[in-house]
């Protein structure tokens, strides 16, 4: 009897926390944004904005997430504007913008009426304002010679990241070049990025040089063309992360992969 009982409750526990169908989902262990937005077929960018989320989006168990979805509504006999607002929650205002009605906003048997979302006032970030940014890998080939640096100054200052010739080499963090220019003595070729708060990355033996002096530059976005100038050997891309002119290592602040 038992099994039959499960069985029978099957479809309603499988529903239970389904992002797609709710509007609310409460965040379980090991879930990702980009794996809730799949579901729910929802951007994972309209997600983020809807509930205040910054990058990297991290999650916590028991997070609730709003998921702002639209709705259809088909309109019956004898439904008016008024009572589809009530019945869904939503000013009809936003419904009449929504579906393009004007005064005196007449609706008809049959019609099918967007039921926009309406979001809840996206939550206060609970911790204070990041100072450190969030660096991305600049380039995706194996890294050949890690961080060594040693408190004498010896030692390798970086990461040397396999690449093909003319490989996009992409800002590992949002921020404005401070040096795009030849650097005869090590790197040939050499992107410089301020990211504020002492923080600064620098990009070493580039075929080409794509940003400017000044050039204000976003996560991800094209600075140079991966080479072999300068002391290089074969083409690769040297990738430094420094903090208040100290050089760290980069490993430790790039993700995992």
């Amino acid at each position: 009897m038992k099994k039959w009982a499960l069985l029978l409750a099957a479809p309603f526990l499988l529903a239970a926390g389904d992002p797609a169908t709710e509007t609310e989902h409460t965040v379980e262990e090991g879930e990702t944004l980009g794996g809730i937005a799949n579901r729910a077929k929802v951007p994972a960018a309209v997600i983020a904005a809807a509930n205040g989320l910054q990058e990297p989006y991290n999650l916590r168990a028991g997070q609730v997430l709003q998921i702002p979805r639209q709705r259809i509504h088909i309109v019956k006999d004898g439904d008016t504007g008024f009572g589809i607002a009530q019945r869904y929650g939503v000013p009809f205002s936003n419904i009449a913008i929504a579906n393009g009605l004007k005064p005196p906003y007449a609706i008809s048997t049959g019609q099918r009426l967007i039921i926009p979302a309406v979001l809840k006032a996206a939550p206060e970030p609970a911790q204070p304002a990041r100072t450190e940014p969030y660096f991305r890998w600049p380039h995706d080939g194996r890294v050949m010679a890690g961080f060594s640096l040693r408190d004498d100054g010896k030692g390798h200052d970086g990461l040397d990241i396999e690449a093909n010739r003319l490989d996009m080499v992409r800002a590992s963090s949002s921020g404005t070049v401070v040096f795009a220019d030849d650097e005869p003595k090590r790197f040939g070729r050499l992107v410089v990025i301020d990211h504020g708060n002492g923080w600064r990355t620098r990009y070493g033996h580039l075929a080409r040089i794509t940003v400017k002096l000044g050039d204000v530059v976003k996560t991800g976005e094209r600075i140079g063309l991966a080479g072999d100038a300068g002391v290089a050997t074969r083409p690769e891309l040297h990738f430094e992360i420094m903090k208040d002119n100290k050089r760290i290592d980069p490993a430790s602040k790039l993700p995992q992969r």
